[in-house]
């Protein structure tokens, strides 16, 4: 049976030397100007020596006005000699130790917050409703907008190639813009971008072809794509699979299934961080028990999706690992916040040295748990409550790879209230600089 030891050759030809992937989880390590900085390098290194047979970095933006968080790394324009330099040390640290490192693309949509752009853009005017941060109601992108943001795309593909970096994965999850595009909740259009499944579609299979054309046909492309919103009216399980199913014509290397969306955060796994309770859709309980939140969701776009998958959200152990792969429900696994905390756990996990990942992210948990909407009194304090525990433990985890990335260790005697304070001011932070510099 196919173990996480065991390396993968993708349809394009390249091999990864190992089932373990590093997931995409945004690092705010980017300057004023959006560019990648020696940071950036220190911690992907670290994680390159770490074990993971690929590593995808966070959000790489391909507009600067319209960002996941302000420091976030933007690929857009000419790159000039110190732009191209900084990518590549990034790119040269990353691939340590016979490492890929895939560049994440993305744009970010209604998910812009409004430190960065007051009125950010969206398939349609709708806003978006998430306690605890500030979000500007969108304006519905034009045409011409449309695409100038597939070329977008493609230009950073073709730039993150140059660079240094081994591929590029695509992120249409998350609530993000292409996420925004495939959402009957939240495109509204009536025009050839919207109305239908496969006009819904259009704008991410013309994403995927221009970046193929970009990158040509040896160099590995991702997509990273919601199993469904998990949201009522929202982009939907059975419109995955057969999203999935078209993408079989477009030449992807790696699907990469997840889920949720800033509304509905199902993508971490909590039942109680959601942002409208009572349009919520659960999740079902057999992922619970597996590990893997969105396992079987991926089992069913498995039976008509070509290309390899991966699964991201939940695995902790390798026996749980080795059964998802064995059992093929899978061809790689993703794995995110533990890797804030053990950067170099994988070699151990690869080795038989332990057998699972630190329960470390459970206490964190727990101590969420207590924070009670009944400490809050009236029920319309409930926002408050969703605010401190989603935004709280998102800073928390954060916090770390700011940590690793300015060469010191993780920091797990941070409480959440504190992780919670100490992110928003950086946040602040970094959003005057970014206005100082762009505006």
């Amino acid at each position: 049976m196919t173990t996480i030891n065991d390396e993968i050759k993708l349809p394009c030809g390249a091999v990864i030397k190992n089932r373990l992937c590093k997931a995409a989880m945004t690092e705010g390590l980017a300057d004023s100007a959006n560019r990648a900085t020696d940071k950036h390098a220190t911690l992907y290194g670290r994680w390159a020596d770490g074990g993971a047979g690929l590593l995808l970095t966070g959000n790489i933006q391909v507009d600067h006005r319209y960002l996941e968080r302000p420091a976030n790394v933007v690929i857009e324009g000419t790159q000039d000699t110190e732009q191209m330099a900084r990518l590549e040390k990034f790119a040269e640290a990353g691939t340590r130790n016979g490492t890929h490192l895939w560049a994440q693309i993305s744009h970010a949509g209604r998910q812009t917050p409004a430190s960065v752009a007051p009125e950010p853009v969206a398939p349609s005017d709708i806003g978006l409703d998430m306690p605890g941060a500030a979000f500007g109601k969108p304006r519905a992108l034009g045409t011409d907008e449309i695409l100038d943001i597939i070329e977008r795309f493609g230009h950073a593909a073709s730039v993150a190639k140059q660079a240094g970096f081994t591929g590029v994965e695509i992120h249409g999850a998350h609530g993000y813009l292409i996420s925004e595009f495939l959402s009957p909740d939240v495109n509204i259009r009536d025009d050839a971008w919207g109305g239908s499944l496969a006009n819904r579609a259009r704008f991410l299979l013309e994403i995927v072809r221009r970046v193929r054309r970009e990158v040509g046909a040896d160099f590995p492309i991702g997509l990273k794509l919601n199993s469904a919103d998990f949201q009522r009216g929202g982009f939907s399980h059975d419109e995955a699979i057969q999203v999935a199913e078209w993408l079989n014509e477009e030449g992807l290397d790696l699907l990469e299934i997840s889920g949720g969306t800033y509304e509905q955060p199902k993508l971490v796994g909590l039942e109680n961080l959601t942002a409208k309770p009572e349009e919520a859709v659960a999740l079902q309980a057999s992922t619970i028990a597996r590990e893997a939140y969105f396992l079987n969701y991926a089992k069913d776009i498995r039976a008509v999706a070509k290309m390899p998958m991966m699964v991201v959200g939940g695995f902790r152990s390798r026996k749980g690992m080795n059964a998802a792969l064995g059992a093929d429900a899978c061809d790689m696994i993703g794995i995110g916040r533990p890797l804030c905390v053990q950067p170099d756990a994988l070699n151990d996990l690869l080795s038989g040295a332990i057998d699972e990942l630190s329960a470390w992210e459970k206490s964190l948990e727990i101590g969420l748990a207590k924070i009670s909407p009944r400490l809050f009194g009236l029920q319309s304090s409930l926002r408050l409550f969703i605010a401190l525990n989603g935004w709280g433990q998102q800073g928390w985890w954060c916090l770390q790879l700011l940590a690793m990335g300015a060469g010191q260790e993780p920091d797990l005697s941070r409480g959440v209230f504190r992780a919670f304070l100490a992110y928003q001011a950086s946040e602040k932070r970094a959003a005057k600089e970014y206005n100082k510099h762009w505006n």
